[in-house]
């Protein structure tokens, strides 16, 4: 068998939708991350891979899991990340989540409603939240707004790519009843523009997305770490700019994904508004203590 490194796709953390282990994050958690990060996109990219027969996907896919758990060291994505993982202190629960969504990538082709969507989520996207707040020793009481963010983030993803996803994989990720509903079909997502029965049922998904994507705006409150604090703010306007694209652009004809300037002033923009909010609490605590 060849090792996982070397069906990566070459997509790397620089080529995200939203930021990796940036700047922003402290160095001390960097290599942790980067190597959670490195095992997730392998398992992706294993997960996507044109060429692999579903066996041989999921066969691989088991090959990182008991890697991942000590039983070899052929994966140098899993070994590190075991080893990081065993510097911390910390148990594989999230990376062993991660690869459930996968499998179900490899065997899961359509989606009957927008709970088994979020069943998607739970595996495919909330542990990586859940491991970032680890990682920075939040509490677990994090998780619920966390878990919002996240699912919003991959639906979005879901929403943006849902033309690519159909045409290359047959994946469809949008709930058949949504489709339904509108009065659209699958086969619409091959077409360079979307009916406006499929382009209903887009908005719509984007409008109960934004609705997902408020319920992880007390997050920030909840978080300790100011530099995470500060990541997630700027997560939380990238997210909350492309679900407004999405309400009202066509993701087969239009595009629904911020340009490198506008990646930028949305990041000064989250940076700022999160210190802001910092600053005024610190004062705010302050000010209620002189007056005790």
């Amino acid at each position: 068998m060849v090792t996982a490194s070397e069906l990566r796709s070459g997509k790397t953390h620089r080529d995200e939708n939203f930021p990796v282990a940036s700047w922003i994050i402290h160095p001390r958690h960097r290599e942790l991350i980067l190597a959670f990060y490195n095992f997730v996109r392998t398992a992706d990219d294993i997960a996507d891979h044109a060429s692999l027969s579903e066996r041989e996907k999921l066969a691989h896919l088991d090959v990182l899991e008991a890697e991942l758990l000590g039983q070899g060291d052929s994966q140098p994505e899993a070994v590190k990340l075991r080893a990081a993982l065993a510097q911390r202190g910390m148990p594989p629960r999230h990376a062993l989540d991660v690869l459930t969504a996968f499998r179900m990538d490899v065997s899961k082709l359509r989606y009957e409603d927008w709970d088994e969507v979020i069943h998607y989520c739970r595996y495919s996207a909330m542990p990586v939240g859940r491991f970032m707040l680890d990682v920075h020793g939040e509490s677990t009481a994090t998780w619920v707004a966390s878990d919002a963010l996240c699912a919003g983030l991959q639906i979005n993803n879901h929403l943006q790519d849902c033309g690519k996803d159909y045409r290359n994989l047959n994946r469809v990720y949008l709930p058949r009843n949504a489709l339904a509903a509108a009065g659209a079909t699958v086969e619409m997502l091959g077409q360079d523009k979307s009916p406006q029965p499929l382009l209903r049922c887009l908005h719509d998904l984007a409008k109960r997305t934004e609705k997902l994507l408020d319920q992880s705006q007390s997050l920030n409150a909840g978080v300790k770490d100011t530099r995470l604090g500060v990541e997630i703010s700027v997560i939380q306007t990238y997210a909350d700019k492309i679900v407004q694209l999405l309400k009202v652009r066509d993701p087969l004809s239009e595009r629904v994904h911020l340009k490198p300037l506008q990646f930028l002033g949305y990041s000064i923009s989250g940076i700022a508004a999160e210190l802001t909010r910092r600053v005024l609490r610190r004062g705010a605590v302050a000010n209620r203590a002189a007056g005790a």
